[in-house]
């Protein structure tokens, strides 16, 4: 090593970012972790930027926890030149917490300790577009879930008069209340009320299925694992945008882990358990996954080698097990179909469906 080199080397610098709405604690440390400077700036891109020119040229590393303006700021200071880390909130929570005093400050000395002694793994940051169609489906999960709501209401309501719905008569949830409801009084007006709103929750839920039912065509992968059954087009868009790059997957089998359909594990010493599934990773995937599933095993009449394989499953543990193993093998199949580019094989064998006794759902 040169004395250049080896001057550079003592030059290096790590930056930690504690980043809040208003205002961000910096905080920098040479590769002794000497802390050199620590200060505030606003929490904008440009003026974090400004910071760590000015009191970190040399920054190797400067990381930030993830958090609802941590995409923001990756972007912005991965567009300025800067080498920025984003790493995971309980990683840091985990080394965070043997300080002794829970400041901003002291978050933003432990990150740039963080930094300094590379033990920390990054989170991959999405792109602004898969941001963005994860915010049409997280909004059309929120307007599902307001509907229910609603439903569930109209129906209590309905109740305390001695009227109670019929789930199924050939009509639409609306239709059938205003043909039990009555024409005016409070009853009659908070069921207008409610309906009104329901009709628009409704219209706009419409609206956002088509969205994505267009990503999904415009698109080859999804298109192409929609060819799965029980895929939709919500399942095949939200799986790609969450995953985005399918090379980051060494095994297509880690990806049942990544949506957390894999069984906790705990062991020490002689004690060894397995648990229920970690349900880590993009759970509104995991649910998506889960229906498709379900979708396969109760809905589909085509025979596959996954439905025969999911049916033993059923008959030796249950049907609620056998659709959480399934969603994990669908996320596995999904990420191997995007890697090749084939497609679905629905059996090799033409006796699948002959090999199972399906059991009671």
């Amino acid at each position: 090593m040169t004395y250049n080199n080896f001057r550079e080397d003592l030059m290096e610098q790590f930056v930690g970012l504690d980043v809040s709405q208003q205002e961000t604690h910096v905080c920098v440390v040479d590769r002794d972790g000497v802390a050199l400077w620590r200060g505030t700036c606003a929490s904008s891109p440009a003026q974090i930027a400004a910071i760590i020119n000015e009191k970190a040229p040399s920054a190797v590393r400067v990381g930030l926890e993830t958090g609802p303006l941590a995409t923001w700021h990756w972007h912005a200071l991965k567009a300025l030149g800067l080498p920025v880390i984003c790493i995971d909130a309980r990683h840091a929570k985990a080394v965070l917490s043997m300080q002794i005093n829970k400041t901003d400050r002291n978050d933003a000395y432990g990150l740039a300790q963080i930094m300094r002694t590379g033990w920390y793994r990054e989170v991959g940051v999405k792109s602004l577009d898969a941001h963005k169609v994860r915010a049409i489906l997280g909004a059309r999960a929120q307007l599902v879930g307001m509907r229910t709501d609603l439903r569930n209401q109209i129906r209590g309501l309905l109740k305390v008069f001695g009227i109670i719905l019929e789930r199924h008569g050939g009509k639409s949830f609306q239709a059938r209340v205003m043909q039990v409801a009555q024409d005016d009084g409070i009853p009659g007006q908070s069921l207008q009320a409610l309906l009104a709103i329901l009709t628009s929750i409704e219209r706009q839920l419409d609206r956002l299925n088509r969205i994505a039912s267009n990503q999904a065509r415009l698109n080859p992968i999804c298109r192409n694992l929609m060819t799965i059954p029980g895929v939709g087009a919500l399942t095949a868009v939200a799986f790609v945008a969450a995953i985005e790059d399918p090379r980051k997957f060494a095994k297509s089998t880690s990806v049942g882990a990544y949506f957390g359909l894999t069984p906790k594990r705990y062991q020490s010493g002689e004690t060894d358990l397995s648990g229920r599934v970690s349900k880590c990773g993009d759970g509104l995937v995991r649910v998506y996954l889960y229906e498709a599933a379900n979708s396969l095993l109760v809905g589909s009449r085509k025979w596959s080698s996954l439905k025969a394989w999911g049916m033993r499953i059923a008959k030796r543990s249950g049907m609620n097990k056998a659709k959480v193993a399934v969603a994990r093998k669908l996320a596995v199949i999904m990420h191997q179909m995007w890697t090749t580019g084939e497609e679905f094989r629905w059996s090799n064998t033409v006796n699948d469906a002959a090999q199972v006794e399906v059991p009671a759902a």
